[in-house]
This record gives structure tokens, sequence and C-alpha cells, in this order.
């Protein structure tokens, strides 16, 4: 029985090094914090140096599901109800900002290792696997 990445054994690196990569980006993604400045009055995003809130958003919204519920075959009435709801999905998407918290070097130069050392031997795990069928090919078209 073969084991990760195809070579025999190395099965538990394969393990330890997929531990290592998980908790080192659980680490990391726990450091982050999330805000997001939607709201009541606040400028979700600008068209051409105009601030759009959220309620010059819904207005064409609910203009757009009237229409569609008075005629759900109306084209324009679509329009303005999907374009509305995708101008508030991308104002509340572009409203959020991501910010790491306060740490010290060290706890974010362990959690980087943790991360990335640990995706770099999980790779380096599957790794063995394409190298054998390659030099098995070789073998296979020397003979």
């Amino acid at each position: 029985m073969k084991g990760a990445g195809g070579t025999s054994g190395g099965a538990g690196q394969f393990f330890l090094d997929l531990i290592l990569m998980c908790g080192g980006f659980y680490l990391l993604l726990n450091a982050v914090v999330v805000n997001s400045t939607f709201g009541m009055g606040a400028h979700l995003f600008g068209i051409g140096g105009y601030g759009v809130t959220g309620g010059m958003i819904l207005v064409p919204l609910v203009i757009g599901i009237a229409m569609i519920f008075y005629n759900a075959r109306n084209f324009f009435g679509w329009l303005l109800a999907v374009g509305a709801f995708g101008a508030m999905v991308f104002g509340v998407i572009s409203s959020v900002s991501m910010n790491l918290r306060t740490m010290s070097a060290f706890e974010l130069i362990c959690i980087l290792a943790l991360a990335f050392g640990g995706l770099g031997l999980f790779l380096r795990s599957l790794r063995g696997q394409a190298q054998e069928e390659r030099d098995q090919e070789r073998a296979r078209l020397r003979s």
C-alpha cells in the first residue's frame, strides 16, 4: 500500500504537515478583524464623486420589485431589481475592511512559519508521486 504522494510510507509526515498548515492558517485567519461601514447614511461606493448610500439603492429595488409584481414579464422591472440588488451586494462587499489585530512580531513570525512552513512541507509530501511517475515513464521508454 502506498502512502502520501504515492511513495511507500510518508503518511505520518503528510498528516503532520497538514496539521501544521491548518493550525498556522487558523491562527492567521483568527487574527484578522473584519469591520464594515455599511449602515444608515454610510456611502457604499461613489459614482463620479457622488456618494451612493444604501437608501438610494433601495428605492430602485422597491420600484423594480413593484414592477415585477405588476407584470412578471416586464424586462425593465427585472433589470431595475437585479441591478439594484447587485449594486447593494457590491456596496456591502466593498465596505468591508480587514485588519490584523495587534500582536507582537514574535507571534506573527510564529504564525507565518507555521502556516507557510506547513504548506511547503505538505506540498513536498505530495510531490513524491509525480517524481516517481516520471522516473517510471523514463525507465519504460528506455526499455
